[in-house]
């Protein structure tokens, strides 16, 4: 039995009890219906309108390459700034790759197809924002981003890192930094290599467990 019908069948059951109870002791004053038995439709719902949906969610536990799962957007001189930018966001260092390196380009791109509601409000803010990136560089230096030296690069991330701070003429790409910093982040610190580098120690199978360090403990003034 699905669920609307069992619905039905505990509504009739209802009406039909109250129907009875009436009829054993009716109320003073109030006549019973003329048809105990009759039990009167309920108010058609409204109408709904039908949205067209995006259908299935992929199996995310099987193996999948980028564009699999959905056209991917960004074309390659989007994917070059980007490549640039986020390396410029998570650089290379003694301890982790780039974030490029560890194909974080391919999980925003991947991420900005996706046909979900975030994704989508995403991919505007992306592609709006590398567009502007490539207009400001031009504006400031007559070359694109991605062929700035790191000075230039810098300077104009240095204008919009900071959403809270940046000037009224900066606010646009200040909103598209946080985003792209944020699709940033979680792209790399979900990698091996940025769990690595956080020193995440989850998902490894242990033989025992000693509990907190005491110095921890001591720390937060817990026995």
């Amino acid at each position: 039995m699905d669920r609307r019908t069992s619905i039905k069948w505990v509504l009739a059951a209802g009406a039909a009890w109250r129907l009875q109870a009436a009829r054993a002791n009716p109320t003073p004053g109030i006549s019973p219906p003329a048809d105990a038995t009759a039990v009167s439709a309920p108010t058609p719902a409204p109408s709904v309108t039908q949205v067209p949906g995006y259908g299935t969610d992929p199996d995310l536990l099987a193996t999948h390459h980028p564009g699999d799962l959905w056209p991917l957007t960004l074309t390659q001189a989007q994917r070059r700034l980007a490549t640039v930018l986020a390396d410029l966001i998570i650089p290379a260092d003694e301890h982790s790759p780039s974030a490029a390196a560890v194909g974080v380009v391919d999980f925003i791109d991947e991420w900005v197809s996706a046909p979900y509601p975030e994704h989508q409000r995403d991919r505007q803010i992306v592609l709006e924002g590398l567009a502007w990136l490539d207009q400001e560089s031009t504006q400031r230096f007559t070359s694109e981003f991605a062929t700035l030296d790191a000075a230039q690069q810098q300077a104009i991330c240095d204008d919009i890192c900071d959403i809270l701070r940046a000037a009224p003429e900066y606010r646009a790409g200040a909103r598209f930094f946080a985003r792209f910093r944020d699709l940033t982040a979680g792209g790399f610190y979900s990698t091996p290599a940025g769990r690595a580098d956080l020193g995440y120690l989850g998902n490894v199978p242990l033989t025992h467990f000693e509990g907190p360090p005491p110095a921890l403990l001591s720390k937060l003034g817990l026995p």
